[in-house]
Order: structure tokens, then C-alpha cells, then sequence
């Protein structure tokens, strides 16, 4: 059980971030949910969490502003006492195969998805270490760890994703903090539900599972490593992808 932590959840609004939101808060954790643009999305996921019993509260903040995301943390500790766990889940896509990819489609999205996460931990590590303990998850992709046709910028960010995951692990390991990272695969969230049907039934006949992954599948994984029957796991990289990528 989660009773008594806080969990800083970004890109927690909807989908796999909803998903977490609802699994920490039903294990006892306080939630700061943190969203981009979609208030309403937000106060829907926080009446979810409220509902649980647990305080709860959302945030809205760019990821990608360091300096944003240094107030945010701050915000946070005051309002909820520290932070605890960290879920590195905002993302965002922008397909388009290399040769018309404009800069700004790779720079915006490696911001997010990548620096986003740089800039979480590095303004929450220092409190972790203070404390000689916390759990740090990262969501990073199957395209992470094998790359994928039109999305360069989100495989490469993902891929970067990884090893910041190991780093971290490696550098925090020793004052008691856990950084792992969880690999999605097909998930039925707003953005595969936006795909090609005929594609999605394609991918469907190569998971060894013979399914699309649930939000839920995802956020189960992602409370256990918060949780202290995973304090001996870190710098991992585990996939929820029906066997897909094995």
C-alpha cells in the first residue's frame, strides 16, 4: 500500500496517466496530477481520484519549461508535504517519415517526451536523496526499443528516455531510490483509437496475447514498481505489450 506518499503524476489527465492516477490513489497515495492543456479531462480524473478518498489536485504546467517545472515541484512540496513518486508519463507524437520532418517536429517532441523527464527528476532528486528513498517511473514505448517507421522523433525521445532511466538508477541507486522504466505497446488510448482500424487488427494478429492493451494493463505495472515489494528493481526497462516486442 501507498498510504501516506504523494505521487507526481505528469500527462495525467487521461489515458495510461488517468490509469495511474486511479491505480496509486486506490493504493492510498495522494495524487498531483499534472496536465498540459485539457482542464476539463483534468477535473474529470480528479473527481475520479477524489472519489478514492485521497487529496488529490491538478497542476497545469509545460513539461518542457525547466523553469515551469522547477515551480511546479515547488508547488507541490508546499501543497502536499513532498513528493515521493514520480511518474514520467506526458508525451506527445508528431509522425511524419525523416525526409519531411521539419526541425520544430523533432525538437518539440524530444522536449516533451525526453526533456520533460529530465527536468521532473532533476528538480525532485535532490529531495529524494535528502530522504534516502523515492521511486522514479518513466513511460517510455515500444518504439523505444525498436524504433518505428515515421516517428523518429518520438522513437528517438523514447530510446533517450531508456538510458536517462538507467543513469538515474545508477546515480540514486545508492541513497535508496528506484528508477525504472515501463515500455507500452498497443494501447486502446485517444491516440491508437486515432489509427487505421485495418492496422490496429493487423498488430492484434501479432500479439502473442491476441489483444490491445488496456490503460489499466500499464498503470497495474507502474503501482507495483511504486510500491515496496519492488525496492530490488531498478534500472529496468519492462514491456506491457502482449508479448509483442519479445
Amino acid at each position: 500500500m501507498l498510504n501516506g506518499k504523494c505521487a507526481l503524476v505528469t500527462g495525467g489527465s487521461r489515458g495510461i496517466g488517468r490509469a495511474i492516477c486511479l491505480a496509486l490513489a486506490k493504493q492510498g497515495a495522494s495524487v498531483a496530477l499534472v496536465y498540459a492543456g485539457n482542464e476539463a479531462a483534468a477535473a474529470e480524473t480528479a473527481a475520479l481520484v477524489q472519489a478514492l478518498g485521497v487529496p488529490v489536485k491538478a497542476y497545469r504546467c509545460d513539461v518542457a519549461d525547466f523553469a515551469a517545472t522547477e515551480a511546479l515541484v515547488k508547488a507541490v512540496t508546499e501543497d502536499f508535504g513532498g513528493i515521493d513518486l514520480l511518474i514520467n508519463n506526458a508525451g506527445a507524437t508528431r509522425d511524419k517519415l525523416i525526409m519531411r520532418m521539419t526541425e520544430a517536429d523533432f525538437d518539440d517532441i524530444i522536449a516533451v517526451d525526453l526533456k520533460g523527464a529530465f527536468n521532473l527528476i532533476r528538480h525532485t532528486s535532490a529531495a529524494f536523496v535528502k530522504k534516502r528513498g523515492g521511486r522514479i517511473v518513466n513511460i517510455t514505448s515500444d518504439a523505444g526499443l525498436m524504433g518505428n517507421p515515421g516517428q523518429a522523433n518520438y522513437a528517438s525521445a523514447k530510446a533517450g528516455l531508456i538510458g536517462l532511466t538507467k543513469t538515474v538508477a545508477k546515480e540514486l541507486g545508492g541513497r535508496g531510490v528506484t528508477c525504472n522504466a515501463v515500455a507500452p505497446g498497443f494501447i486502446r488510448t485517444d491516440m491508437t483509437a486515432a489509427m487505421n482500424a485495418q492496422v490496429l487488427e493487423s498488430a492484434e494478429q501479432f500479439i502473442p496475447l491476441k489483444r490491445l492493451g488496456t490503460p489499466e494493463d500499464v498503470a497495474a505495472l507502474v503501482a507495483f514498481l511504486c510500491g515496496d515489494s519492488a525496492g530490488y528493481i531498478t534500472g529496468q526497462v519492462l514491456q506491457v505489450d502482449g508479448g509483442l516486442r519479445m
